[in-house]
């Protein structure tokens, strides 16, 4: 998931009642329906900890999300390098996707993820999740 679908549905969802973004919709579907396997790296958790902070969301909230991903999503190793193509910032996006063998990358910025250059399906947060192939994260023993 692109930090740009993070943040905006960090603040889709500053009634935690309603989300008001497609963004915060399909957060609070993956809290709480398990509906895909998030893939991150240590860069990509770096990344939404560092574009989080610089857009003044508090500090226990960050520590919340960064945990909560710590926790059920799916670490991936990356073992080599993948250079993005037009914007090379979203290089540990598209590394994770190839390395993680991702199904799809939920994005607002398709321009910079061209579906021609990926393996996996870019999507919108708008779109429905593909449904062919995505692996089920272990079962949390608490959901938060």
């Amino acid at each position: 998931m692109d930090t740009s679908v993070l943040v905006a549905g960090v603040a889709g969802l500053k009634d935690a009642s309603v989300p008001t973004t497609a963004s915060a919709l399909l957060l609070r579907e993956w809290i709480e329906q398990d509906t895909f396997t998030w893939l991150v790296t240590p860069e990509i958790l770096d990344e939404y900890t560092e574009v989080l902070t610089r857009l003044g969301v508090r500090r226990a909230v960050i520590g919340r999300i960064v945990n909560l991903l710590r926790r059920e999503a799916e670490l991936i190793e990356v073992t080599r390098t993948i250079g993005a193509e037009p914007d090379p910032d979203d290089a540990p996006f598209w590394q994770c996707a190839e390395m993680g063998a991702a199904d799809f990358i939920i994005t607002l910025n398709t321009k910079d993820f061209p579906q021609s250059k990926l393996s996996a399906k870019v999507i919108g947060p708008h779109e429905p999740l593909p449904s062919l192939g995505i692996r089920r994260r272990r079962a949390r023993s608490r959901r938060t």
